[in-house]
This record gives structure tokens, C-alpha cells and sequence, in this order.
């Protein structure tokens, strides 16, 4: 179980702390807020009710006289929940009304404001008696009568101050269960983010310890956890993707680059030991500088492949014809079909305009045409290109009928150094489509490598321009 220092520093712990702060103030605000409407609103009826009967019973007697307000003020305290009545002489003595003892002297009561006072009620019995109540509490308004006599009317507020105290208890109830329920919110949510936290930080050292096939746990609940280690395993399985391309690539290197330099590095040691001879040290050195030229030229191709892919190529793309640079290197390689023994047909719908680099497009062509007729020698011995469009796109397709590619080859094509001849008897270095590839993706196009029957297709759709 996490220590609860560690606990309190969560991002959990904190988050809880905010919520309850605001849940707690605007739930005691809220509280605090009808407790009080609720009170004013309960003390301006009573005001109301006590000031609308004080001026009723003020008019009796007025109207009637003392004796006739005495019966009034006798008949309405015998009602069940009667209000406060009290009809006093100039001396104070009590008249009438269900006060037994009325402990304020009524001499210092304002005339015309409601005042709180404390009572002992009279109760009504069966048997026709009265006994003396509980001490009270209420608010009552005190009228001057003629010849000195003084008339109190009020209402009880024991209901109130009862209902108040509940509020009170409530507020506190509702304290003490937003605080625990917090708390516990707080540990489940702490406990349950610390362990997926965990567990990721161990599969992290795995992987920073070289185990690149360990992924973070997933389980399936779609919460931002389980978001984020998806979107982690994804760029974990690039990265070991990009790790295993690079192997690869540092070994085709090793085996690629070494033989080139290990037949200049023994023609010159034979060279040397040989005796001086012009016309052979000539074909030596001739021969190291076309080998040296290929080694150049095998890494310009990396490092523009290298240069395409992370987007550092800086490539100002505009409207350019690709039907016209089919053409172009169409007629361009007819003759090394010739040679070849091979035919390139053509077949290109005009004025397909698309947005992108003129050279990297005629290098893109190039490749596959020289693909083409380098591993599609066969008894048909033909190439075709062409050039359609289809929707908003215009697709560039070349295929031969050779031998074609296994399906289990044929994804590993675009790979740098990747050759279907794998005796690499032919001339060259595996990275005609990968250039192709990076040129493709540079210009926001799709490249799809079909087996023909015979032979490989090679389709390319690039967005038209604007």
C-alpha cells in the first residue's frame, strides 16, 4: 500500500482538496442561503400576522370596549395553537389573555416594534381548568389601550428556533459527510492512479533497459490512462520498427559497402605488388574511382531518403505535369529497353497536373522504370507505364512481367537495402524504392506493391493540384 506521504502528494490528492473546497463552500453557501430566506421570510409572516391581529384587536375594543375584547382576546386563546395574548391594567396585572407569567416588564416595550419575549403559557384542561406551561419564547407588539391598559400580541417562535437548530445540525451532518466521502474518494482514486502509475514506470525501466517488446498495460476501460498507454505502444511499435530497420540497415551496410571496398583495397595491394606497370595501375585507379563513385553515390541516396523522411528536405512543391514527365522518361528509357531486349509501352492521359518537386518526381519514375527492366526479364519481356486519373487523384502505375515477389517479400521492398535478388548478382544497392517511398510520402500520396501474375505492379496515386 502506497505511504500516505506519497499519497498526499498525488495529482489525486490535490484534484480532491479542490473539489471539496468547492463543493463544501457552495453546498454550505446554499444551505446558508435557503436557512436564511427560510427565516426572514417565516419572521416577515409572523410581523405580519401579529401587526394585522394587534389592529384588529385594537378596533374591538375600540368598537366594543374593554369587556368585549376581553371575550374576543378569551375565545381566541382557547384555539389550538393560539398565538400570544396578554390584556394588562395601568399596574401591570394581568386582565386577560393565556399568559400565566410573562417574564419582561411590558412597561419597557416599544409601542409600535416587535420585541422577543419569554413566557409561561396557560394550557386549557379537560375539566374545564388551566394549568401553567413550559417557558416559551416569542415575538410579540404591544399596543397602548385607554385608561392604561396595554393589549400583547405575538407569535410563538419555538417552531423556529427548533427548525434553525436543524439547520445547524445539518450543516454540520453535511460537513462531516462531504469531508469522509472526500476522503475516501480521495484513497480509492490516489490507490487506483498510483498502481496504473506503477505499473507503467516498471514497464518504462524495461524498456530504458533494452526490452523494446514490452508494452504498457492496457485494460480496456478507455479512461486517460488507458488512452495515453495506447498511443505509447503505438510509438513503441514505431520505435522498434525504426530500431529493426536500423539493424538492418547498419548490417546491408556492412555486407553492401564491404565487398566494393574490399576489391579497390586488393586491386591496389596487388597493384603495389606487382611491378610498375602504367596501363595496369591506370585501370586500378580507373576502376577505384567507379567504385568509390557508387559508394558516394549509395550514400546521397541514404542521406536524402534520410533528409525526406524526418521532413527536413525543405521541398517547395507546385503544379507540375505529370503526364508530361511520364512521357519524358518514357522516351528516356525506350532505348535501355531496347538494349535490353524488352519493350516499354506507354499510356498516359494528358495534362495531369499534381503539386509537387519536378527532379524528385523523374527520380521517383526513374526508379521504377529501372526496377522494371532490371528484374522483369521474362518471355513476354515488357514494361508498362501509365498514367490515369481517378477521382481527385492522378495514378501512376508500372509493371513488368517478370518473376514478381512473394507476398512475404513484398512488404519489405520499401526497406532500404532490401533486394529480390538476393545472390545481389544484379548492379545496384536496394534502395531504388525506398527512394521511391520516401518521395511518395513526401509528396502526401499512397504507393501499393500488387502482385501482377505474372510480374509486380507498382501503383502510386498523388493528389492533383489545386
Amino acid at each position: 500500500m502506497p505511504s500516505p506521504s506519497r499519497l498526499v502528494r498525488t495529482t489525486a490528492f490535490k484534484l480532491t482538496l479542490v473539489y471539496l473546497s468547492v463543493f463544501a463552500v457552495l453546498s454550505l453557501g446554499l444551505i446558508a442561503y435557503i436557512s436564511f430566506t427560510t427565516a426572514s421570510l417565516i419572521d416577515r409572516q409572523l410581523q405580519t400576522a401579529i401587526e394585522a391581529e394587534l389592529v384588529d384587536l385594537s378596533n374591538e375594543y375600540r368598537r366594543r370596549g374593554l369587556f368585549r375584547l376581553m371575550e374576543t382576546v378569551e375565545r381566541r386563546s382557547a384555539r389550538p395553537e393560539a398565538s400570544v395574548y396578554l390584556i394588562t391594567d395601568f399596574a401591570g396585572n394581568r386582565i386577560a389573555g393565556n399568559v400565566a407569567a410573562l417574564l419582561f416588564e411590558p412597561g419597557t416595550a416599544q409601542v409600535g416594534e416587535t420585541f422577543p419575549v419569554r413566557y409561561e403559557r396557560l394550557v386549557p384542561l379537560r375539566d374545564g381548568g388551566e394549568t401553567v406551561g413550559p417557558e416559551h419564547r416569542a415575538i410579540a407588539r404591544l399596543a397602548i389601550l385607554g385608561s392604561g391598559y396595554r393589549l400583547l400580541v405575538g407569535r410563538d417562535v419555538e417552531d423556529r428556533i427548533e427548525f434553525s437548530a436543524i439547520i445547524r445540525t445539518s450543516i454540520r451532518g453535511a460537513i462531516f459527510v462531504v469531508v469522509a466521502l472526500a476522503v475516501l474518494s480521495w484513497i480509492f482514486l490516489s490507490r487506483s492512479v498510483l498502481r496504473k502509475v506503477d505499473a507503467i514506470g516498471a514497464t518504462s525501466r524495461q524498456i530504458i533497459a533494452g526490452d523494446l517488446s514490452r508494452r504498457l498495460p492496457t485494460d480496456g476501460s478507455a479512461d486517460e490512462f488507458d488512452r495515453l498507454a495506447k498511443s505509447v505502444n503505438q510509438m513503441l511499435d514505431e520505435i522498434n520498427r525504426l530500431h529493426k530497420g536500423l539493424q538492418d540497415v547498419s548490417q546491408n551496410i556492412a555486407h553492401d559497402l564491404k565487398t566494393p571496398l574490399t576489391r579497390v583495397r586488393n586491386r591496389l595491394d596487388e597493384t603495389l605488388r606487382n611491378p610498375p606497370d602504367p596501363a595496369a595501375i591506370d585501370a586500378v585507379l580507373s576502376g577505384a574511382i567507379e567504385e568509390c563513385d557508387q559508394l558516394i553515390h549509395t550514400f546521397d541516396v541514404l542521406l536524402t531518403i534520410a533528409r525526406m523522411e524526418s521532413h527536413a528536405a525543405g521541398l517547395s512543391l507546385e503544379p507540375t505535369d505529370l503526364s508530361a514527365l511520364a512521357l519524358d522518361m518514357a522516351e528516356f528509357y525506350e532505348p535501355a529497353a531496347e538494349d535490353a531486349g524488352m519493350r516499354l509501352d506507354a499510356t498516359v492521359d494528358p495534362d495531369l497536373t499534381v503539386a509537387g518537386e519536378p527532379t524528385l518526381l523523374r527520380n521517383m519514375i526513374a526508379n521504377l522504370l529501372d526496377n522494371a527492366l532490371k528484374y522483369g526479364e521474362s518471355e513476354a519481356a515488357s514494361v508498362d507505364l501509365s498514367v490515369t486519373r481517378e477521382g481527385e487523384e492522378a495514378v501512376l502505375t508500372v509493371r513488368d512481367r517478370g518473376p514478381g515477389v512473394a507476398d512475404a517479400e513484398r512488404e519489405r521492398l520499401t526497406d532500404r537495402f532490401v533486394r529480390v535478388d538476393a545472390s545481389r548478382s544484379k548492379p545496384g544497392a536496394g534502395l531504388g524504392l525506398s527512394m521511391v517511398k520516401a518521395i511518395v510520402d513526401q509528396h502526401g500520396g499512397r504507393l501499393a506493391l500488387q502482385n501482377a501474375e505474372p510480374g509486380l505492379k507498382v501503383t502510386i496515386a498523388l493528389p492533383m493540384a489545386a
